[in-house]
């Protein structure tokens, strides 16, 4: 089986921590892409109850993750991971078939998929 995302292990730890916070402990990890941003593309993160017919699932350290499978070409290879700095912690992603990001750090594109950029401000 393709697995189309990894979630690194503290990528895991903390959405096992914001699952355990809003009692979703059950609930499957969907890492998506959305139309928009400056380059056109953006991920999302969230959790979802469901899972559909045309997700791929995938699990991973205990977590059930679903990758719709318009999705799952755009995200193959893709890297989940949660990193601390001066600043704080958060999630940062890694996609190999980005080929262009934007400056305000949030949209991509893939060379198979541009989707629908906004004005960045």
């Amino acid at each position: 089986m393709t697995q189309y995302v990894e979630i690194t292990e503290s990528a895991a730890y903390h959405v096992k921590e914001m699952m355990a916070h809003n009692g979703e402990e059950n609930a499957y990890l969907r890492v998506a892409v959305n139309g928009g941003g400056c380059s056109g593309l953006t991920y999302g993160l969230g959790f979802e109850e469901n899972k559909s017919e045309t997700d791929y699932l995938m699990t991973q350290h205990g977590i059930n993750i679903v990758v719709s499978i318009e999705d799952a070409g755009v995200l193959e290879g893709t890297k989940v991971d949660y990193k601390e700095s001066l600043m704080g912690g958060g999630f940062t992603i890694e996609n190999p078939n980005a080929i262009a990001s934007c400056g305000c750090g949030t949209s991509f594109r893939t060379a198979k998929k541009v989707g629908t950029p906004e004005v960045c401000e």
